[in-house]
């Protein structure tokens, strides 16, 4: 059969990325604790594509996506997986991420009950001639912030809000970063975490925590770069802060990126 895909192209357009997103598959993930955790994750793949074809084979990347994945081994071997997707697209550089919502159980502050918490996770693998591998872990953490301004004006109580801290964080191969670890780096430069389960007196105590932490959208960021900064692996990180404003129609954010 006639291969289009491999006829030549003459308008003389190198393609930076093309691929395929939005696709589905089950992802193995390995917890702190030694146990594997099965997740739904919504991939994103490609390849540089030079100027003289006029198209990618689209399956070859489901191909080696379910090949690796009947291998059990894209949790673990995300370099590997690309690899084998830049050789068999005759690629010179490419991209594969992996977005998934990864649980933990979590433990509420005083009266100690556990109920599972997601997070909104991501693995991605980048692959280029310049620059070799770089692996990039990202988290989204759901945090509370309590106004400073607001509890300096106010004669009773300060408005806090829900937000958002996202970081994604990238190291070397030999080095390992946990999930966990990162996610509880973060929640400790806000406010106050967020839990699945509060009783009262973990309500009260969530309150008072906050009202005695308040912190701009500013401060949380600086906290954040402050500790990735020291971070003993971590070369290079992108922070985000978004705190959905309960006074206002509008949220408050910050971002920062460095190389360390």
């Amino acid at each position: 059969m006639k291969d289009i895909q491999n006829l030549e192209d003459t308008r003389e357009v190198d393609i930076q990325k093309v691929g395929i997103k939005h696709i589905e598959l089950p992802l193995i993930i390995q917890r702190k604790n030694n146990s594997n955790q099965v997740v739904c994750a919504e991939a994103r793949v490609s390849v540089s594509l030079p100027r003289k074809y006029k198209g990618t084979h689209m399956s070859r990347f489901v191909e080696v996506l379910s090949e690796w994945r009947n291998k059990n081994l894209l949790g673990v071997d995300i370099k590997g997986c690309l690899e084998k997707i830049i050789k068999k697209l005759h690629a010179q550089s490419g991209e594969l991420e992996f977005r998934f919502k990864y649980f933990i159980d979590k433990v509420s502050p005083v009266t100690g009950l556990t109920a599972p918490m997601s997070y909104d996770c991501s693995f991605e693998g980048r692959i280029s001639e310049d620059n070799g591998y770089k692996f990039i872990l990202g988290v989204v953490v759901p945090v509370t912030t309590l106004c400073p301004c607001s509890k300096e004006i106010s004669d009773n109580g300060a408005h806090n809000q829900r937000a958002f801290i996202s970081v994604k964080v990238s190291y070397p191969e030999d080095e390992h970063i946990w999930i966990e670890d990162l996610i509880d780096m973060v929640e400790g430069c806000a406010s106050c975490p967020v839990y699945p389960l509060l009783k009262r007196k973990d309500e009260k105590y969530v309150t008072e925590k906050a009202w005695d932490n308040p912190k701009f959208v500013e401060d949380v960021l600086r906290d954040v770069v402050v500790k990735l900064r020291k971070h003993p692996v971590v070369k290079e990180f992108e922070v985000e802060c978004e705190a959905f404003e309960s006074i206002h129609n509008h949220s408050a954010w910050a971002y920062q990126k460095e190389t360390c």
